[in-house]
């Protein structure tokens, strides 16, 4: 007789789908989301504004029961709330909203470390305005998410899930 093994709930980030993925402890999608990736495509080294590939977990989540829309500057809400006329007074901002998953490489030498260290370069896993597109890399390196699922996310994950992305 065999028995189910309950794998841990994990996420997968498709750089080329432009797709965060939820999976549960059954192994199957829980949930998809789209999302915005960097700009300057994948990418590990310090100061690059690329998205790091590889295994990763999320080291922190901020933000729990703050409002929606939040704005969040070195992790701390700074008592706003993003509108299109805060967006007017703050142009070329960019954005940090409504939660912050923060991650941490895993590989030493390759998203962990002197020079490619993912925690070391901030990079979250976070809210943006929801007039930016997603499924299209316009970030500076992190993952953005539109608010809604970004809070949704925060609610269903939980410090240390492990983090892939390819």
């Amino acid at each position: 007789m065999s028995q189910d093994i309950a794998v841990a709930p994990r996420i997968h980030i498709s750089l080329e789908h432009q797709r965060l993925t939820l999976i549960g402890r059954d192994g199957g999608v829980e949930i998809e989301y789209p999302v915005s990736t960097g700009l300057n495509g994948p990418g590990e080294r310090d100061g690059s504004g690329c998205t790091p590939r590889g295994e990763h977990f999320i080291r922190a989540l901020i933000g729990a029961d703050q409002p929606l829309r939040t704005v969040f500057r070195g992790r701390r809400p700074t008592g706003e709330i993003y509108s299109p006329e805060l967006a007017q007074q703050h142009p070329g901002r960019d954005w940090i909203l409504s939660r912050i998953l923060w991650l941490c490489g895993r590989e030493s030498g390759k998203n962990r470390g002197p020079g490619v260290d993912t925690f070391r370069r901030f990079i979250y896993i976070h809210g943006t305005p929801d007039t930016e597109p997603m499924g299209v890399p316009l970030s500076h390196g992190c993952v953005r998410m539109r608010n809604d699922d970004v809070v949704d996310l925060f609610g269903r994950v939980q410090a240390g899930i492990a983090v892939f992305i390819d």
